[in-house]
């Protein structure tokens, strides 16, 4: 008995230390990946890099308003964390500070959260910079302008109000709740986190099937703020699973019971996870919506793994339940372990992290691309892995 004992306690060591040897090679060619593609920003110029679309070598550059803007400037820190080279942190520093003018006009639509909160909202985790708070504080009560009372959320796309035939709120916004919470916890307003627990709740209320899996968008009555309908518009069809929404919901009810301490809002997290578990194929990387008719010739979403990766890993640590803990867990790490071969990291094929993400696929845009925010996740979940180890988690 105590030889199988300490063989078994020799097991877990060896496995412990693989898994870190794992994390930190994954790190290592991230960093690898970013230096390169710093490399190819123009010198002076204003553009970050957004997604480098299959069969290309060149990144699609954009502006500071585009919504994926904060996540090239998020890796940067990311990875200036992990390394702590001081170039990664110049570079980091000075891409957030491209998207200084979303704090200081109207906000346009939700995603103030994913702009400044992975930008400067990791800068200020990382240096305690004031005039990174400043933008981040100064964000938050932009981002609030949105919040409808009567409906009970913030107005996602002002711009869709017409097109969609009302308030419209879509489950991505789930995520931007975080800059709310943040502010409210660091000087700002405490209306800003009762904005965003209300926001949860009609969310949790209303967007969600019987078999919890997520409505895209949901239209409200502007002035009632009745539900008018639950409706996709990146997904395949209304009534569908698409895979990043699905993600979206994992990660932000989980961030909501980790902010509130709220339990049925763990309760959410876990049943809006477990319904995007059971559906997984056997690589553990989802096709772009769990419904379309294609598949197994769909093609696959790298960012919704990376999102839901992340999202486990922090969900682990909540529930009580040891083999939901250890499930969980063992979830997340398999799905960076999958991302992680050359199957899906891109290797020598271009200076992204990340193959094989599905950005608008109605539109037809960003299909089997590389794209920025599946980088941002998979770093962010691979830094929380490395903590986890560190810490002597599972």
């Amino acid at each position: 008995m105590k030889y199988t004992t300490t063989l078994i306690i020799s097991c877990l060591i060896i496995y412990a230390v693989n898994a870190q040897v794992f994390v930190n090679q994954s790190l290592d060619y991230s960093v690898k990946k970013t230096e390169e593609t710093l490399q190819l920003i123009p010198d002076k110029s204003k553009n970050i890099p957004r997604n480098i679309n299959t069969n290309s070598t060149n990144w699609r550059f954009v502006n500071f308003r585009d919504w994926t803007s904060g996540f090239w400037p998020g890796t940067l820190w990311y990875l200036y964390e992990y390394n702590n080279d001081a170039k990664l942190k110049t570079k980091a520093d000075e891409f957030s500070r491209l998207l200084t003018p979303l704090s200081e006009e109207p906000a346009s639509d939700h995603d103030l959260g994913f702009q400044i909160f992975c930008s400067f909202g990791n800068g200020y985790r990382l240096t305690k910079n004031p005039e990174y708070k400043t933008i981040i504080l100064k964000s938050a009560d932009i981002l609030a302008t949105l919040y409808n009372p009567k409906v009970g959320t913030i107005l996602s796309w002002p711009r869709e109000i017409k097109k969609f035939g009302g308030h419209n709120t879509i489950i991505d916004n789930m995520i931007n709740l975080e800059l709310l919470f943040w502010a409210t916890k660091n000087g700002g307003s405490k209306k800003l986190y009762d904005i965003a627990v209300q926001h949860a709740k009609t969310t949790m209320k209303n967007h969600f099937r019987p078999d919890f899996t997520s409505y895209h968008v949901v239209v409200y009555d502007t002035l009632t703020g009745k539900k008018i309908k639950g409706v996709t518009h990146q997904g395949y069809a209304d009534n569908s699973m698409w895979a990043r929404g699905q993600a979206w919901a994992i990660y932000g009810f989980t961030m909501c019971y980790k902010e509130t301490k709220q339990p049925e809002f763990l309760e959410f997290a876990q049943k809006v996870a477990d319904v995007y578990i059971k559906n997984l194929p056997k690589d553990l990387i989802p096709y772009w919506d769990f419904n379309d008719p294609k598949i197994p010739n769909a093609p696959r979403d790298a960012s919704a793994a990376a999102v839901t990766a992340s999202a486990l890993l922090d969900l682990s640590t909540f529930v009580k339940d040891k083999t939901k803990q250890q499930d969980y867990f063992t979830k997340a790490q398999q799905i960076l372990e999958e991302l992680s071969s050359n199957r899906y990291q891109s290797g020598d094929r271009n200076s992204a992290i990340l193959l094989h993400s599905t950005g608008h696929h109605p539109n037809g845009t960003e299909i089997d691309a590389s794209i920025n925010y599946a980088d941002y996740y998979y770093v962010e979940a691979l830094m929380k892995l490395k903590s986890f180890k560190k810490a002597g988690n599972p």
